[in-house]
């Protein structure tokens, strides 16, 4: 995944992703990230590539929340236990004065753990939840980055005014939200790529129930503010993201400028 800017910095990002390395208590994602000086060639840094994902994903999700959420969201759900949820929790607690953060896995004692670490280290109380529907019916907006091939999150169990944060389902046969959801939102995109490389948007386009017509913008325009996010407060948005090279390079950049 390479990206760069003419002058200033290049970056390349070589890594693995394997779903089966909960067996080996391993991170799914691994890999490593090389910034170099663009305009002379020179290796400037190496960085973690699973802690750099991590974070500018985290941080993408929470800034498309600063246009989808409604402004007095109260709780959040976080919906998965995998690297990327206690990053995900924090990075939303950022844009949002949540009074409830509660957290679904499959693993009750992982979802419990991130319940334990994050207590200590955050003013919000962060509970887990046995039910999903019971848990995605409370909450304002709900994360959900996990590795699920089918979807976890149904539309029947939305309600109005609802964020959905999709981070999961990188492969065009996976998903984590069915057709029901989709057809009841308002869907934005981090990149357009999206519509290429996810199931949770190729699966029902494929199958028409959706079009490209129906992706309301995506993150850069939502930034550039020539789309619009939510408009009303009883609106349903969902934003898919997959990922894109800027965003490692403006991470792995801002960590350069910071300590070297």
């Amino acid at each position: 995944m390479p990206s760069w800017k003419s002058g200033s910095h290049l970056g390349v990002k070589l890594v693995t992703v394997s779903p089966n390395n909960y067996k080996y208590n391993l991170p799914s994602i691994q890999g490593l990230y090389i910034l170099f000086d663009a305009a002379k060639g020179t290796p400037l840094m190496l960085l973690d590539a699973q802690e750099l994902t991590a974070r500018r994903t985290a941080s993408s999700s929470a800034l498309a929340s600063t246009f989808l959420s409604r402004r007095d969201s109260e709780t959040l759900l976080m919906v998965g236990t995998g690297t990327l949820a206690p990053y995900l929790i924090e990075a939303h607690a950022t844009v949002r004065r949540y009074k409830k953060i509660l957290i679904w896995g499959r693993n009750r004692d992982k979802a419990q753990a991130i319940c334990d670490t994050l207590n200590t280290k955050m003013d919000v109380q962060i509970t887990r939840v046995e039910n999903l529907e019971k848990g995605i019916k409370q909450a304002d907006v709900v994360s959900c980055a996990t590795l699920s091939a089918t979807p976890l999150i149904l539309g029947a169990w939305l309600k109005p005014g609802q964020h959905i944060d999709l981070v999961g389902a990188y492969k065009p046969d996976m998903r984590e939200a069915d057709d029901a959801l989709m057809l009841k939102s308002k869907i934005y995109v981090d990149t357009p790529m999206a519509l290429k490389e996810t199931g949770d948007l190729l699966i029902p386009m494929t199958k028409g129930i959706l079009d490209s017509n129906d992706i309301r913008g995506d993150l850069f325009q939502l930034c550039q503010n020539t789309r619009k996010g939510r408009e009303k407060k009883e609106e349903i948005t969902v934003f898919k993201s997959v990922g894109h090279a800027l965003e490692d390079l403006v991470a792995a950049k801002m960590v350069y400028d910071t300590h070297c």
